[in-house]
């Protein structure tokens, strides 16, 4: 908190940078104006549907503010106030200010992005009502005294959503959206393809979802144990469904970017379109297991020209700058064994099999180069020869985000080591199926995404981080919630607020003020004191690991990445 502070600080999160509380506050009442720009006229249009739902108050549309503080109308209606919304260029893009005091609230933004946080930020200071969707009281509905000045510590705040293990409806992301917003992050990367389905609609090739987007049943639990449940699951998003979610993200600024999954991660549509893998006259279904499927795409021209289509329809739907492929966690086997593909490494001139990924996926880096776009790929691309330009996801470890950034590429920082949501909260039997090592909503907070053996004159490289929830064990909204929070909310903080010797100072005060936030807002989180009787799932066995053996196993699995990486001739 600032100095000068005359009272308590607001338990806000993420913490702003300076904030500066007063004495007193700003009524909201019948009467109280709403004035705005017009560049901010969509923050305003968002911020009244918001406060009206949960207040009732009206907030007309004003162009100036009130001439006397304490002037109140004939009808008794209350102070007219007034919210006042504007752009300064002379702010952080996505900074903003603002300020309470009794005659109004003034909330000023580099962009309107900016204005955007501060009207969340405004939200945060008062009860926790106005999350709901209707009124639940009359009030009063008073905002503190207090004076904010905050701006981003990264400009990428994002979470990686899978909807292709557990299929989402177009609501429930949505509803992801607005939680997304609450908290300050800018990026929901959908994670649309894998094995288990295909979600994402391609006229051109209409059985991806007619056969890709279904399969027979699932795995319950954890894979080691072979237990199926016997029902169908599915599902997949309309080209309209995807256009309705990118502009309500937009409206909310934040970005979509999708992931189309490949050379691996694609039994899905090899089910589909059995001419795309390897062994056309061996008939595959799509996914019923969890893990990785050896089933991968062939490397013929028919193949590479398919999925470019793919993309292009993929390029209509999403307006991102980025745009991810995948590339992870792609095996060999069927490559190996294919008398077309070691022609394909003989006649091209390569080295091996991860040469042959590299140049597969090098053909559509060059693809979303020509359509102004960045391909957005798991550190697995480094392998083989990473693609120039190209922005690497370090998932195995903050080393290979070393190694992507001493190689020229962009980061995402993402080690699942402090940002997969679907690791398991505490190593209480109760925890529903529990797998990975233990990662609590302290480990996510103290996540740092500039690894502290980056040289000073990469640390641009890091473009910011994500966290990153894969479902095969959350089917249902309720499960993602559990997962996701409030875990969530200490990555936003992550990313967000400065860096922290003592991220976890004061964070518990002001976590616990959000958890009312996050109830009034229907989530249902995980308690402090560990899952509730209806949280857990004693008929679904977990594969909980330690993290010693965890690290032991990513060193194994990046040793033919970081030698190469660190010497400048690749790195992903």
């Amino acid at each position: 908190m600032g100095s000068g502070s005359t009272g308590p600080e607001p338990a806000l999160l993420p913490r702003p940078v300076d904030i500066r509380a007063g004495a007193g506050g700003c009524p909201l009442t019948p009467a109280t104006t709403l004035a705005a720009e017009p560049a901010c006229a969509g923050v305003a249009g968002w911020l009244r549907e918001t406060l009206s739902r949960s207040t009732g108050l009206p907030l007309p549309a004003t162009t100036s503010a009130p001439a006397s503080p304490a002037a109140v109308p004939p009808d008794g209606a209350g102070p007219a106030t007034t919210i006042t919304l504007s752009v300064d260029p002379a702010l952080a893009a996505e900074g903003y200010h603002l300020r309470v005091r009794p005659d109004g609230v003034t909330v000023t933004g580099g962009t309107p992005a900016g204005v955007f946080y501060g009207a969340q930020t405004l939200l945060q200071l008062m009860p926790p009502a106005v999350y709901r969707r209707a009124p639940v009281g009359a009030g009063p509905w008073t905002v503190p005294a207090v004076e904010i000045t905050d701006q981003p510590r990264f400009g990428w705040r994002g979470f990686m959503l899978d909807v292709a293990r557990h299929f989402m409806p177009v609501a429930g992301v949505l509803r992801i959206i607005d939680l997304l917003a609450a908290h300050k992050l800018n990026v929901l990367h959908l994670h649309l393809t894998d094995d288990q389905g295909w979600r994402v609609q391609i006229r051109r090739y209409p059985r991806l979802t007619e056969v890709g987007a279904w399969r027979t049943e699932s795995m319950v639990g954890s894979r080691q144990h072979e237990r199926f449940d016997g029902r169908p699951h599915g599902g997949y998003y309309s080209q309209d469904d995807l256009r309705e979610i990118v502009a309500y993200a937009a409206r909310r600024f934040v970005t979509v970017v999708p992931e189309i999954d490949l050379p691996g991660h694609t039994q899905a549509a090899i089910a589909a379109y059995p001419e795309l893998g390897n062994r056309p006259d061996e008939p595959v279904a799509v996914s019923t297991r969890w893990g990785v499927s050896s089933r991968v795409l062939n490397v013929s021209d028919e193949t590479v020209s398919f999925f470019r289509h793919v993309l292009d329809e993929v390029l209509e739907l999403f307006p991102s700058r980025h745009i991810g492929i995948g590339g992870d966690e792609c095996r060999k086997d069927e490559w190996r064994a294919s008398p077309a593909a070691r022609r394909r490494i003989r006649d091209l001139g390569l080295a091996d099999e991860d040469a042959l990924q590299a140049w597969f996926i090098r053909q559509f880096q060059d693809h979303l180069t020509a359509a102004g776009r960045v391909l957005y790929g798991w550190d697995e691309i480094l392998e083989g020869g990473p693609p120039p330009g190209a922005t690497v996801a370090a998932w195995r470890g903050p080393a290979l985000a070393v190694a992507a950034a001493r190689a020229g590429h962009d980061v995402v920082a993402c080690w699942d080591s402090a940002a997969y949501l679907d690791y398991r909260q505490s190593a209480h039997p109760d925890e529903p199926i529990p797998v990975g090592t233990v990662l609590d909503v302290a480990d996510v907070r103290a996540f740092e995404p500039v690894p502290p053996e980056l040289p000073t004159e990469l640390r641009h490289h890091i473009l910011g981080a994500q966290c990153n929830l894969w479902t095969e064990h959350a089917d249902s909204p309720r499960a993602v919630d559990y997962l996701a929070f409030p875990r969530l909310s200490g990555f936003a903080e992550a990313v967000w607020s400065p860096a922290s010797t003592d991220p976890w100072h004061d964070f518990t005060r002001r976590l616990s003020g959000h958890l009312d936030r996050l109830t009034a807002m229907g989530v249902e989180h995980r308690p402090p004191a560990g899952p509730l009787p209806w949280q857990r799932r004693p008929d679904a066995r977990g594969w909980p690991r330690e993290r010693a053996d965890r690290a032991a196993e990513l060193a194994a699995l990046t040793s033919n990445v970081l030698p190469t990486a660190s010497d400048g001739a690749g790195g992903r």
